[in-house]
């Protein structure tokens, strides 16, 4: 594993623990973080060097969670060093990182690249793919993200490191579109607010159409208030609607033999995420998002930015 801050510790390390990884190698930039997370979850060797993990012959997969402008490096290194390798969204910040992941996803022989595109193994999203999946007709999606204002300065507002919110976390409900529609998605339009106070764009709206005829709204809003449900979703089909609140709550209209279906707790989909990617290298495929449907959503959310920008 390359990390960087907690993430990889708190949510990535217990989530492939549970899927019965056997860990190797952990990579990290602070030398005294590394040994601490370490030791902690049984790692063979520690190091600072991301090159050890590419290297290394006992290691079969790569897990890649660090800042937004490595990521498109070390997912090369990884395919072309015959690693299969799990990384955190984005896959890449530009379409010339993109293009270079493509040349080397397609000189790999066999090795599975999966995206931490978690949303769409939530379990009520999987309820929700399932049942519009039975419908036949175009879709109308509309997803809200009361996503939560961030400072100009924090990194992941910088276009050069962080890629903007958009690329860096829009691209999660662009590809949960992508996922209910089952259909690729043909063009789109994108407006925003202008604040002429802040050098951010994080407030927008993105029109997506789809081959199938079918439409999604993504309304990725940081101007928002915290009391306010983080996401919701909502999916119109046939005279028929579902409404799912923080990926904890279902709601069913129109639908015979559904109403409700509500979770303990709220489940984003992590851990499901990490299993599929896990299965997929014991058995040796297909990953479990498919390569073209990653490289497409990666495409989109660029071009959304870069639109933005």
């Amino acid at each position: 594993m390359i990390g960087s801050g907690n993430y990889s510790s708190r949510v990535l390390i217990p989530a492939f623990k549970e899927a019965g990884a056997d860990f190797q190698t952990l990579i990290n930039s602070g030398g005294a973080s590394a040994v601490h997370v370490g030791r902690k979850n049984d790692f063979r060797h520690i190091g600072t060097d991301p090159e050890a993990a590419f290297r290394d012959s006992a290691t079969s997969s790569v897990v890649i969670a660090t800042r937004h402008d490595t990521h498109a490096e070390f997912v090369r290194k990884a395919l072309e060093a015959g690693k299969n390798v799990f990384v955190e969204k984005p896959l890449c910040l530009s379409h010339v990182e993109l293009a270079g992941i493509e040349a080397s996803l397609a000189s790999s022989d066999s090795a599975i690249m999966a995206v931490g595109f978690n949303r769409r193994f939530s379990p009520l999203v999987k309820k929700m793919k399932g049942l519009l999946d039975g419908l036949t007709a175009p879709k109308s999606l509309v997803l809200t993200v009361n996503a939560g204002a961030i400072p100009d300065s924090h990194w992941t507002q910088d276009l050069e490191i962080g890629g903007g919110r958009i690329v860096g976390e829009g691209c999660h409900f662009i590809d949960l579109a992508r996922f209910l529609v089952s259909s690729p998605i043909r063009t789109f339009t994108v407006s925003n607010i202008r604040n002429n106070a802040s050098r951010s764009v994080d407030t927008a709206t993105i029109s997506l159409d789809f081959e199938d005829g079918s439409m999604a709204t993504v309304h990725y809003f940081a101007n928002g208030h915290a009391s306010f449900p983080k996401v919701r979703i909502e999916a119109f089909c046939s005279g028929r609607v579902l409404q799912l609140d923080n990926f904890r709550v279902l709601h069913g209209f129109g639908w015979n033999g559904f109403r409700k279906q509500r979770l303990f707790r709220q489940d984003k989909g992590q851990s499901a995420c990490v299993a599929a990617f896990m299965q997929a290298v014991e058995s040796g495929g297909p990953p479990p998002i498919p390569h073209d449907e990653i490289l497409e959503v990666s495409r989109v959310s660029i071009d959304v930015q870069e639109a933005l920008s």
